[in-house]
C-alpha cells in the first residue's frame, strides 16, 4: 500500500509547492502535480495517476477542487478510484473512503450532485418555458426534415440509405423515417 498525492493548480501563475509539501508531509511517496485549469479534459497528469494506482494504494489531495472540477466530476474520479480498489483522501475535508464515515460523506456528495443538477434542469426548464411565452424559444429547428426532398430525389437516383444519410449529414433512421412518410 503506497500514499499516491495529486496536486493542481488552475494557471501557471498559482503557487502549486504548497500543495506538493502538504501531500509529502502526509507521506505521500508518488506526487502527481499539473497546472491546469480543472475544466481542461486533457489533464494528462490525473490521467497518470489514475493508471499509475493499483489495489490497496490510497490517493490524497489537500482539497476537493484540486481534484475534479464539479461534484460530479469527482464522484466519477473516485468511483474510478474504488473499482481499482484505491481509497481516497481529501485533507481539508476530512474525507477518507477507506472509513464508513468517508463512505458516508462521499453518499451525501453523490447526493448532492444530483441535487444540484436536479435544480439546474428545473431553471432551464423554466427559462425555456419564459422564452416560449415571449416568443423567442422555437426550440431546435428540425435539421433532417428540413432535407426530406433532398432524401427523396437521391434515393430515387439508385443511392443507399447509408449513403444518402452520410452525403447529407443526417443519422440513417431520419432517411428511414422520410421513407417511412413519404410512401
Amino acid at each position: 500500500m503506497s500514499l499516491i498525492g495529486y496536486a493542481r493548480t488552475s494557471t501557471t501563475d498559482q503557487h502549486i509547492q504548497p500543495q506538493v509539501d502538504t501531500l509529502k508531509v502526509e507521506g505521500c511517496n508518488k506526487i502527481f502535480s499539473e497546472q491546469r485549469s480543472a475544466v481542461d479534459p486533457n489533464r494528462p497528469e490525473l490521467a497518470r495517476m489514475l493508471e499509475y494506482c493499483r489495489e490497496g494504494d490510497t490517493v490524497v489531495c489537500t482539497k476537493l477542487d484540486r481534484i475534479g472540477r464539479s461534484t460530479k466530476d469527482v464522484l466519477d474520479i473516485v468511483n474510478t478510484l474504488t473499482a481499482k480498489g484505491v481509497a481516497f483522501r481529501c485533507l481539508n475535508i476530512n474525507l477518507d473512503t477507506s472509513t464508513p464515515t468517508g463512505k458516508l460523506m462521499l453518499t451525501m456528495l453523490a447526493a448532492i450532485a444530483t441535487f444540484e443538477r436536479e435544480l439546474m434542469l428545473e431553471r432551464q426548464r423554466e427559462g425555456i418555458r419564459a422564452a416560449k411565452a415571449a416568443g423567442k424559444y422555437k426550440g431546435r429547428k428540425a435539421t433532417a426534415r428540413a432535407k426530406e426532398g433532398e432524401v427523396v430525389a437521391l434515393l430515387s437516383q439508385g443511392m443507399t440509405k447509408q449513403a444518402v444519410a452520410d452525403r447529407l449529414g443526417i443519422g440513417i433512421a431520419s432517411v428511414y423515417r422520410i421513407v417511412k412518410t413519404a410512401r
